[in-house]
C-alpha cells in the first residue's frame, strides 16, 4: 500500500474485480458494425470466401458473431496475450466457417442474402428422450459424473 492509496481505496478495487466488466458495445450488432468490419479484408471472388451484408438473417452467423463479441469483450482486457488469443482461438476459425464459400451459412450469397433452409429432421420416438433437467433439478452436483 502506498502513501496515496487508503485502505478504503484498496477496498474498492478488491469490490471491482468481483464485478462483471462493462461492455464496450451494447451488443453484437454495434461490434459488427463498428469494429468488425474494419478489420476484416473484403472477400474476392477468388478467396473461396463470401460475406453476406444481411449477416444478422443468419441463425449460425449471429450465434458465431455473438460468440465471437463476447470473447472479444472479456480478451480486450488483457493486455499481453489477450487480442491474440482472441484472434486464434474465435475470430480466426469461426470467420473461417462463416465465410466459407463452399459450407459456410453465406456460401449461397455471393450475389446478394438468400436464406437458408433448415435441415430436415424426422420426429424422434416417443419416450427416445427425457428431459434432461428434471435429472439435474434432482442432482445435488448436476455436473458429477456419478
Amino acid at each position: 500500500m502506498t502513501q496515496e492509496e487508503s485502505a478504503e481505496d484498496i477496498r474498492r478495487d478488491e469490490e471491482s474485480v468481483g464485478r462483471p466488466a462493462e461492455l464496450f458495445y451494447p451488443h453484437v450488432g454495434e461490434f459488427v458494425t463498428d469494429r468488425l468490419i474494419y478489420l476484416l479484408p473484403r472477400p474476392t471472388p477468388d478467396s473461396g470466401q463470401v460475406w453476406c451484408p444481411s449477416w444478422f438473417r443468419h441463425a449460425q452467423a449471429l450465434s458465431r458473431l455473438d460468440s465471437i463479441w463476447r470473447a472479444w469483450e472479456n480478451l480486450r482486457f488483457d493486455p499481453a496475450l489477450g487480442m491474440s488469443n482472441w484472434w486464434t482461438h474465435y475470430a480466426d476459425p469461426n470467420l473461417r466457417a462463416l465465410m466459407d464459400a463452399r459450407t459456410g451459412p453465406f456460401a449461397r450469397c455471393a450475389n446478394g442474402h438468400q436464406d437458408n433452409e433448415p435441415l430436415p429432421v424426422e420426429t424422434a420416438p416417443d419416450g427416445l428422450f427425457f428431459d434432461q433437467r428434471d435429472q439435474m433439478a434432482l442432482a445435488d452436483d448436476p455436473l458429477a459424473l456419478d
